[in-house]
């Protein structure tokens, strides 16, 4: 089922929930209702609702329902550098490596995340997409560090709702150049993707509400470590929310980083690493939180840029 859709609010469906009233109204399963939803594909009266928002008579309801995508096939191979942090019959928490995708997509030919549990024999058994299969966040191919996979449907549903309702603490470590005015700040600005780019993002008033909150680590020369706490979980939202502050982000030429800085500390990524991760336990209702350290190109650029 793809193609546009506008719609009249009926009657019967005041009041509801925009994500349950879409999922009796189109047949679509709440979960996939919701992802339009997240994804900015719904607006109502010409706005793009919270799955929240409750329905009134009479509102006109435009919904886009993009074509599915081809499946692309998980291929099962081990991704060097990559270590399993926990593993439970709900869960499987991985340290990822950089240059490892979380699934496949139609222009990555290399390792992913669900290719490496495939292959190390851990087994997903959840509904959905089937090449981002127990997928309910992401990380960059260019970014490390932890990720939560679900094993279980219960695990995947309840984890998913757990990222949207912002109740996963996401907290990661990065280096931006110079020193940002403020010691510690909060970055709330929407991101949305950026009219002359596909690939990169850039703060938008049209945008997806997005918020970073940040502290100073440690002053560097030239640079500034920094703890991030992400409240929101946009796509490059570290990358575009400090290079709106004009500190990009370390190796991260594509936002206006200083190419010749990542040369000197030896970096070709940016430095950026997800170095905490705690939510409920799906299955238990325990508190679980883990933790990572730097991986070795990180560390030693941050080591350089300590003696520069």
């Amino acid at each position: 089922m793809s193609g546009h859709r506008t719609l009249m609010v009926p009657d019967g469906l005041a009041g509801e929930r925009v994500d349950a009233g879409l999922s009796r109204l189109l047949g679509l399963s709440r979960t996939r209702v919701a992802d339009l939803v997240d994804d900015g594909h719904v607006q109502i009266d010409g706005r793009v609702p919270a799955r929240s928002q409750r329905l009134e008579p009479g509102a006109l309801l435009s919904v886009e329902i993009p074509d599915e995508r081809p499946a692309t096939q998980v291929r099962p191979q081990i991704a060097e550098g990559m270590s399993l942090v926990h593993q439970d019959e709900h869960i499987v928490v991985i340290d990822k490596p950089v240059g490892v995708a979380a699934h496949p997509s139609a222009g990555w030919s290399g390792p992913t995340v669900l290719g490496h549990l495939a292959a190390a024999g851990v087994s997903i058994r959840t509904s959905g997409d089937p090449d981002r299969q127990g997928i309910v966040s992401r990380l960059d191919v260019g970014t490390s560090g932890l990720m939560v996979v679900a094993r279980t449907e219960l695990a995947y549903t309840t984890l998913k709702d757990a990222f949207r309702a912002r109740e996963v603490d996401k907290v990661y470590h990065a280096v931006c150049q110079g020193t940002p005015d403020q010691p510690e700040g909060t970055i709330e600005a929407p991101i949305g993707r950026s009219p002359n780019h596909d690939y990169k993002f850039a703060v938008r008033s049209d945008g997806k509400h997005s918020v970073t909150h940040y502290s100073t680590l440690e002053a560097l020369r030239g640079g500034t470590l920094l703890r991030v706490k992400l409240e929101t979980g946009r796509t490059h939202q570290i990358r575009v929310h400090m290079a709106a502050l004009k500190h990009p982000l370390v190796g991260d030429p594509l936002y206006g980083a200083d190419p010749t800085l990542a040369e000197r500390v030896g970096l070709i990524r940016q430095w950026l690493h997800a170095m905490e991760l705690g939510f409920i336990h799906p299955a238990t209702g325990e508190q679980v939180t883990f933790s990572s350290q730097y991986p070795a190109d990180l560390q030693q650029a941050l080591d350089r840029l300590r003696e520069r």
